[in-house]
């Protein structure tokens, strides 16, 4: 029998009361994966083969692939930060841990900035297949080299593709893990029962995403980026009047960084100032505000 939820709320869906009456929240993510990517120079089995173009490397190190992801740490991350710091949004930087160790810097400044330290697996890897005692201690490991890196714990953990059946009983159990964003189906979070303790899930979203500039995903100019943006928060955003929801927007540095695309971000970010009624907010205050809102215990590191 599957267990899968097809339903969810249904026509029941929550009031999420966002602060000062917002009809939407949305939550930007910025993911950093430079680094992380496998990559034989940096001693992994293999080359990775998705990037801007989908090949892969044999036997050999692909020093052009590795410069395709060096972009997003060496002028993307800049690019994306100045016009985040412009607006005054503070987002979830959804981190390799591997890619945090050989940029501390990178980790270092985000945090100063204000944003968000999550944690997006140690390599740029799926969990799905991996064997538990593997799987428990890369968590461990993520911890504490984002903690050595950027002075701060992850609260949020996202698996790039599939976790493995286990990957959310070992976040609880590791004790420190506020919420994950490993499922897609939903425009709210929703609180799940893990070995007995209440969970906060926060969706994510490939569409609303900048992937969709890489391998044939749709998007080919800034505006098209934009336009999919704001199409999807003026729908919610009228929702919102009677149901208000949450929206994700997810970036890479060395996808949305890219000087053709960032003033599609840009635009986003003038339409979610204008339009107003918008919480724009990190996942760790969505997360907390949504624990308070079904009345689950106040929630801290370690709880």
């Amino acid at each position: 029998m599957s267990t899968r939820d097809l339903l969810g709320y249904g026509d029941r869906r929550p009031d999420p009361q966002w602060p000062d009456n917002a009809r939407l929240a949305v939550s930007i993510v910025v993911n950093v994966e430079e680094g992380a990517e496998l990559s034989v120079s940096l001693g992994d089995e293999r080359n990775e083969s998705v990037y801007d173009i989908v090949e892969e490397v044999t036997g050999a190190p692909d020093p052009c692939k590795d410069t395709h992801f060096d972009y997003g740490t060496r002028s993307g991350y800049w690019r994306v930060m100045e016009l985040l710091d412009r607006f005054g949004v503070k987002a979830y930087m959804n981190c390799c841990a591997r890619a945090l160790t050989l940029s501390p810097w990178l980790a270092r400044d985000a945090a100063a900035r204000g944003h968000e330290i999550g944690c997006h697996s140690y390599r740029w890897e799926r969990h799905a297949g991996m064997e538990e005692a593997h799987e428990r201690a890369i968590i461990a490991r993520c911890v504490a080299e984002i903690r050595e890196a950027a002075g701060v714990r992850p609260v949020g953990w996202h698996t790039r593709s599939a976790p493995s059946p286990n990957t959310r009983r070992l976040l609880v159990e590791e004790g420190g893990f506020l919420y994950d964003s490993d499922a897609y189906n939903d425009d709210l979070p929703f609180v799940v029962d893990v070995a007995g303790r209440p969970h906060v899930v926060l969706p994510y979203s490939f569409d609303t995403n900048d992937m969709r500039f890489q391998r044939n995903g749709g998007f080919v100019h800034a505006d098209d980026f934009a336009r999919y943006c704001i199409d999807a928060i003026d729908w919610l955003w009228e929702e919102g009047a009677t149901s208000p929801k949450m929206m994700t927007i997810g970036l890479h540095l060395r996808i949305i960084g890219r000087p053709g695309r960032i003033a599609g971000l840009e635009r986003v970010l003038v339409h979610i100032r204008e339009r107003g009624g918008i919480w724009v907010a990190r996942r760790d205050a969505i997360a907390h505000h949504w624990r308070d809102l079904v009345g689950l215990p106040r929630w801290r590191d370690g709880a």
